[in-house]
């Protein structure tokens, strides 16, 4: 569809057209729920993934938005969710009793295994993380991959978080040479380090980069053959003067500038979050030429 642009939102314009097609099927007939509406919108104005898929997701985060604002109406949700039950922490991520390992010769060949939202080793990554993360837990956002790092006996070293990149990133994108388009249509190609925490009683030289550099290979796999699309750079962001980026530096990272302070769904610039220094790493040698064709 194409026409007046009526608004945008998250890095997207919407026309007239579109926002009067949103409306007519908010006032049906059918009468369709929140869940049953995204799916039919992207569905009417061909906004997917690069796999084909519906960006049903970010088109309810965009209306909810919408509706905030007073541009739509929508229906009732379903349900109301209660808050979220609190994180228990058990004697499975208690530190050990034993001496820890102080060397990589002690602990490889290190097992990297992907997390599955409902087991146990999915409940174990949420309370790792919810206990020694200094971000503790939250639910990772849109696409996503969870590892959890053990060492040759089987005992946990660390956990590590990949999701969706930040929509909008001028230090980054300046970095990449995107246009606005160009970032609209590759941004899938980037994918977000939002969680690594080595645990706190591990303190062994080098092992951040040599998780750093196993992963690195890992994860356009994993990504891959869940998403059916390979990642060519990763983000993340350091919280200064927190931490220092050097395991990053030490790991081929480039830092690229930094945040101002504006979270990632922030569109009234409120700038309320702290600072963070962003560092980027690409994951094969023709990263630019892929994000920018």
């Amino acid at each position: 569809m194409s026409g007046t642009i009526e608004c945008r939102y998250y890095g997207r314009d919407f026309s007239a057209e579109e926002m009067a097609l949103l409306r007519a099927l908010i006032a049906g007939p059918p009468p369709l729920n929140r869940h049953a509406l995204s799916k039919e919108f992207c569905r009417r104005i061909g906004w997917v993934k690069p796999d084909g898929g519906l960006k049903d997701m970010m088109a309810r985060v965009t209306m909810l938005a919408m509706h905030k604002d007073g541009l739509i109406t929508l229906p009732p949700p379903r349900w109301q969710p209660g808050p979220p039950k609190p994180i228990v922490f058990g004697p499975d991520t208690e530190p050990p009793l034993f001496p820890a390992p102080t060397t990589l010769d002690e602990i490889r060949p290190l097992n990297m295994r992907t997390v599955v939202r409902g087991t146990r080793e999915g409940k174990l990554w949420n309370e790792f993380v919810a206990r020694y993360h200094y971000l503790g837990y939250k639910t990772l956002v849109g696409a996503q991959m969870r590892y959890a790092v053990h060492d040759r006996n089987g005992w946990p070293l660390a956990m590590l978080g990949f999701s969706t990149a930040a929509w909008k990133l001028a230090p980054r994108d300046a970095f990449i040479g995107w246009s606005p388009e160009m970032r609209e249509k590759n941004l899938p190609l980037v994918v977000d380090n939002p969680r690594f925490l080595i645990l706190p009683w591990i303190k062994i030289p080098n092992l951040g980069s040599h998780i750093l550099a196993i992963v690195r290979r890992r994860l356009p796999i994993d990504w891959a053959e869940r998403y059916n699309t390979a990642p060519v750079l990763i983000e993340t962001f350091v919280q200064t003067p927190r931490y220092t980026g050097a395991v990053y530096k030490a790991s081929g990272w480039t830092r690229v500038g930094t945040t101002q302070g504006r979270g990632r769904y922030d569109r009234h610039k409120l700038y309320d979050k702290p600072r963070k220094d962003i560092w980027l790493r690409p994951l094969r040698k023709d990263w630019k030429r892929a994000l920018n064709r």
